[in-house]
């Protein structure tokens, strides 16, 4: 198989330690306001981890709320992130940290449990402070540039990405990418950048989305601009007309990112199983495998538990390269 034919995914599982967020984002069809859900419990997450040790799942997302940086609940939250990273580990998995801006000691301590980490840039125009990000404190561009920054500081292999279809323009998605690009040039640890379209949710007043047809041109500007080592992203979920998928790997895209039983930002949206796409993909000359949550480029970043941890996945796909039945 031609290499330029292959398109990545990650055999994955989502685990939400809290719901609960202090940011109101209008598009948001995941948070729920502070104190209002209970946080997952341990022996919870240990039930649902230990049920997919025979399904072929490799990373566990650890997909979080924001708890206020001044909560008194920040260090309790924080220690719960780490516990369910090391539980994860010590089961065999790899975990996948996304939880909002961290200082750097936080970062630090959660880099030690996971193998990557992520923080969604969104858009770095200011001017959807006073639009969709106007209750959304930890939205504030600079902040969510300055973790990129803080994650190449620390050496961790990073995805972000750009939410598409919240009020930006095209000099504001090419600002980003940019943005993106002079980031990874100087610490060199981005691993992805994901291109997300706005997808209307049910718990969301109605309100225009992203325009599909818009999708391809935009990869093709995203693989212009940004350097060749990282990859781009889309989520095949949220891209309906599978002849627009297509026209996006055709424009450089070459991921489509975890899939799981269920899309906890977009639950309106269920992830596609990953046989059935695999099939479609291949009647179109794609391959589709699978991947892990870092790739092997940026293994050097990790401390010595988990690159044997890595090295043991590495081998186990190398073994059964087909892609893993995680949805039943």
């Amino acid at each position: 198989m031609n290499s330029d034919r292959i398109i990545t995914y990650s055999p994955a599982y989502t685990l939400v330690p809290t719901y609960e967020c202090f940011n109101r984002c209008s598009y948001c069809n995941f948070r729920t306001d502070p104190g209002k859900s209970p946080w997952l419990s341990l022996s919870d997450a240990q039930k649902s981890l230990e049920a997919l040790l025979p399904q072929g799942v490799c990373e566990i997302l650890i997909l979080c709320g924001e708890v206020h940086p001044r909560s008194p609940r920040r260090s309790d939250w924080l220690n719960h992130l780490y516990q369910l990273g090391k539980l994860a580990l010590d089961l065999g998995f790899l975990p996948h940290t996304n939880a909002g801006p961290l200082d750097y000691a936080e970062m630090a301590l959660l880099k030690s449990v996971n193998v990557s980490m992520g923080l969604m840039l969104e858009q770095i125009t200011p001017k959807l402070l006073e639009t969709v990000h106007r209750h959304a404190p930890s939205k504030e561009p600079n902040l969510r540039l300055a973790q990129l920054e803080q994650a190449g500081v620390l050496g961790i292999p990073f995805t972000t990405g750009l939410l598409l279809g919240i009020g930006e323009n095209h000099c504001d998605r090419q600002a980003t990418l940019e943005a993106i690009a002079a980031v990874h040039q100087r610490w060199g640890h981005i691993q992805e950048v994901i291109l997300q379209p706005h997808s209307l949710g049910q718990r969301q007043i109605p309100a225009p989305t992203f325009a599909l047809k818009e999708l391809p041109a935009i990869v093709a500007m995203a693989r212009n601009l940004l350097p060749a080592s990282i990859t781009i992203q889309i989520p095949p979920n949220l891209i309906s007309d599978f002849s627009i998928l297509e026209d996006c790997l055709w424009a450089g895209a070459r991921d489509l990112g975890g899939i799981s039983p269920k899309d906890e930002v977009n639950p309106d949206y269920p992830h596609p199983h990953d046989v059935k796409l695999s099939r479609q993909l291949a009647k179109q000359g794609w391959q589709l495998v699978p991947r892990l949550p870092v790739y092997r480029a940026d293994g050097h970043h990790l401390a010595p538990q988990l690159q044997q941890s890595v090295k043991f996945w590495e081998e186990k796909l190398l073994r059964n390269i087909k892609p893993a039945k995680i949805n039943k």
